[in-house]
């Protein structure tokens, strides 16, 4: 049997070149149906890709603390990880009461490529491809050296869990019977922005060459709706928006690694809830303390063209009054990822 063996740097070299200007001018010209791009459409893809190197080559930041990757492009695979729970504690009747559960994990795997810190990816659920997995959830990332963004939308029908009521036995969740939507918006801007990157932690587009640590201001917004059907029906709307700030810290132990810590909590200056049981519905009134925290951490490892790593990023939440109703919020995603510069 012969085997033959490709070169790394032969085979680095070719993707290079399959992932220059003009092939893909020659993958979009494929797409559309066979047909050659007309010239102002070569022209348009021309100059925006001179604004994206333009950009990608301006140096706003301390050299000595950050860089950029001297490789434009990278294909880039991912395996996410997320879940929800929702608890709940409050008095009825004079009887105190409490509720948890939680839905079903989403597993995700996905394949991208990054060029000049832009990445798109095609990402797809084994379980819901075999329809085992019925949730919809939408996550989009931005992460700049001096600000970005969290957007996480999450439809999920596939809880389960259990209500305890004082004086009662405990009543088993069964499944469908909880709907939640839940839409959160986090916020960061940097103030040391030109020695410490978040990027660097989250999405490579940087490189962070020295430890460095930078406070932070953050907004946060969360959306959400739930439905119980019981006897009777239950229904819980919230709408919020908190204003706080927080600190991250890059530590870079030794040449090629990154360790990132962040928390980002925000105090809810704006809050409105209502709570119905079947025809009756009740305004929640705000109770001091009401917050959204968001927490960040990441391990990344870094050769001259791979790297390799883990983040996660953590949601909570805390709202309303345990003599009333109180409803906290957990929202996590674990990520590991690994790619290959070209």
């Amino acid at each position: 049997m012969v085997r033959a063996v490709i070169p790394t740097t032969i085979l680095q070299r070719s993707l290079k070149r399959l992932t220059s200007r003009w092939a893909l001018a020659i993958m979009l010209s494929g797409l559309m149906c066979g047909m050659a791009l007309p010239l102002p459409a070569q022209s348009l893809i021309k100059r925006l890709d001179s604004l994206l190197s333009e950009n990608y080559q301006k140096v706003k930041f301390d050299t000595a603390y950050i860089e950029r990757p001297k490789s434009k492009w990278a294909i880039v695979t991912r395996l996410n990880l997320s879940g929800m729970a929702v608890e709940t504690k409050g008095v009825d009747n004079g009887e105190s009461f409490k509720s948890r559960i939680h839905a079903q994990h989403k597993a995700t795997v996905s394949v991208g490529v990054s060029y000049q810190g832009i990445l798109l990816s095609l990402s797809f659920n084994p379980a819901q491809l075999a329809g085992k997995y019925h949730d919809y959830e939408l996550n989009v990332n931005c992460y700049r050296r001096n600000f970005g963004f969290d957007i996480i939308y999450h439809n999920a029908k596939n809880f389960s869990g259990h209500y305890d009521q004082e004086g009662h036995a405990r009543i088993e969740l069964p499944d469908d019977h909880l709907a939640v939507k839940t839409l959160n918006l986090n916020a960061y801007y940097a103030f040391n922005h030109r020695r410490f990157s978040y990027p660097a932690a989250f999405s490579q587009s940087y490189i962070q060459r020295r430890s460095a640590g930078s406070f932070l201001l953050a907004a946060s917004l969360m959306n959400q709706h739930s439905t119980l059907e019981w006897e009777p029906d239950q229904e819980l709307k919230t709408f919020n928006i908190g204003i706080g700030a927080g600190y991250g810290y890059n530590f870079v132990p030794h040449k090629g690694w990154l360790l990132h810590l962040s928390l980002l909590p925000t105090l809810i200056v704006y809050s409105n809830s209502k709570f119905a049981i079947g025809d009756e519905s009740t305004k929640q009134d705000y109770h001091f303390p009401e917050f959204i925290a968001v927490g960040r951490a990441s391990v990344v490892k870094l050769w001259s063209k791979q790297y390799v790593g883990m983040s996660m990023v953590y949601n909570y939440s805390n709202i309303g009054d345990r003599d009333q109703l109180a409803v906290y919020n957990a929202k996590w995603r674990l990520r590991a990822f690994f790619g290959l510069r070209l």
